[in-house]
């Protein structure tokens, strides 16, 4: 079957099964890698993607589910202001540790800095539920603060 996404701008067309996740589309059939394997089951967040602005855990999502949307990956965010105002706040703020849930958080910052730019802390932490390994939840909490400030 051949399935229509829109990523980081660009329309591919695709001859894949439809209920492929997403996040082998993205990895395997595109070459975009920046987005991470971490768990398979949308609870680590290392997959985050942004579906039309929605911060979306592509391991579960089915490509067929996506078709028609505009979907951002790690690979485009610093197109868009919002995020890049939050890469700026996380190479500021000195977040990443080992970095392998990075590219989640960062996705999952910027969706929320579209969608409530000026996010209270309950907020944040209502949004910012990815797993890290390495604890940095603190730095996440800042790094979101001060790109809401900028």
């Amino acid at each position: 079957m051949t399935v229509d996404i829109t990523i980081n701008g660009q329309l591919h067309q695709l001859d894949i099964e439809p209920d492929t996740p997403l996040l082998w589309v993205l990895r395997d059939e595109l070459g975009l890698t920046g987005t991470k394997y971490g768990c398979g089951l949308a609870q680590c967040g290392a997959c985050t993607v942004l579906v039309d602005g929605q911060p979306t855990r592509s391991c579960v999502t089915p490509v067929d589910a996506v078709a028609g949307s505009q979907i951002m990956t790690i690979e485009a965010v610093t197109q868009d202001p919002v995020g890049q105002k939050v890469v700026e706040a996380w190479v500021s703020q000195q977040v990443a540790q080992c970095g392998y849930c990075q590219s989640g958080q960062v996705m999952a910052a910027t969706g929320l800095l579209k969608q409530t730019p000026k996010p209270s802390d309950e907020d944040i932490a209502a949004a910012m539920v990815n797993l890290c390994r390495c604890g940095t939840y603190n730095a996440i909490a800042a790094a979101v603060r001060h790109a809401a400030q900028a």
